[in-house]
């Protein structure tokens, strides 16, 4: 069974897409509809901005989703999965390539996303880390013990990968006392503290966008990040789209679950190679390559 994995933040890179909108008139066509509800053009910044242009969430966000999504429709008839899931943006690329909702719906909510995320960001100074070489437990453990600020576990990557988000303070504390405990901690050049509760004013923000958005049932079911399990009830799918943003990344225990269900064969759809190696470090007998 086919596993269709779409990344997410973090995973871009300039020139990123460049090659599907030279070659394919189809693919042309949906990154000039996507310049167009942007209002710029996203691809310059996209195929020769520079990669501090392009790490900006409200940039970031749209140019992964874009990239993933027009490389499932340039896909054609090879795509056919019998899952999808997608790291937290890549769970809005996932379900516009199962067909849960449209490009365009899919490409405004993104923007509604990102730039909700962006004024959080300029909120309050925050940030995430990636804590390595700790069970995950001792690093929830971690975070519980730092006092007076907000810091939590965020995204469950892999075996021995959890990402923390909170007040740069709050994170700073917590990489010192990882290191401490014998991990390793690397700070990440992000934008903000995703998935934390330092996100709620953006959640408040995006419900409205969600709701009034139409989805359908996706052409097969799509593991969700805030529980790790399938989803194909359009009901479900926006809701569990909305605590998304507050909640942690299970991503280990999508993987899990996928293999569980029958997974032999996962395929990244999108900028980067980091959910291939994330996958492999579930389990390394896995057959993860990518799309292109």
């Amino acid at each position: 069974m086919k596993a269709y994995v779409f990344p997410g933040q973090g995973a871009q890179f300039v020139g990123m897409g460049r090659n599907l909108y030279e070659g394919n008139a189809d693919c042309r066509q949906m990154f000039e509809q996507a310049n167009e509800i942007m209002g710029f053009r996203l691809t310059d910044v996209m195929f020769g901005g520079t990669a501090e242009d392009l790490k900006q969430t409200r940039v970031t966000q749209p140019a992964v989703f874009l990239h993933s999504v027009v490389l499932a429709k340039y896909l054609g008839e090879e795509f056919r999965p019998d899952m999808v899931g997608g790291h937290s943006l890549g769970e809005f690329s996932a379900l516009v390539a199962a067909g849960a909702m449209g490009f365009e719906d899919g490409l405004r909510l993104v923007v509604a996303r990102a730039n909700a995320m962006q004024r959080c960001c300029e909120a309050v100074p925050s940030t995430m880390a990636a804590v390595l070489k700790l069970d995950d437990a001792t690093v929830e453990q971690i975070c519980r013990g730092v006092e007076g600020e907000t810091v939590v576990a965020a995204n469950y990557n892999c075996p021995g990968q959890l990402v923390i988000s909170g007040t740069r303070e709050g994170v700073a504390k917590a990489c010192e006392k990882a290191k401490a405990a014998g991990g390793k901690a690397l700070p990440l050049a992000v934008g903000g503290a995703f998935h934390s509760p330092l996100m709620e004013p953006a959640r408040v923000e995006l419900a409205a966008a969600i709701e009034a958005t139409d989805f359908k049932r996706p052409v097969c079911p799509c593991y969700q990040n805030v529980d790790a399990l399938p989803h194909s009830d359009p009901a479900e799918i926006k809701a569990n789209l909305l605590m998304q943003l507050t909640s942690p990344v299970r991503w280990t225990a999508t993987v899990q679950h996928m293999l569980a269900d029958g997974a032999t064969e996962f395929i990244e759809v999108g900028p980067g190679t980091a959910l291939q190696g994330m996958v492999k470090r579930v389990d390394a007998s896995a057959d993860a390559h990518s799309a292109e």
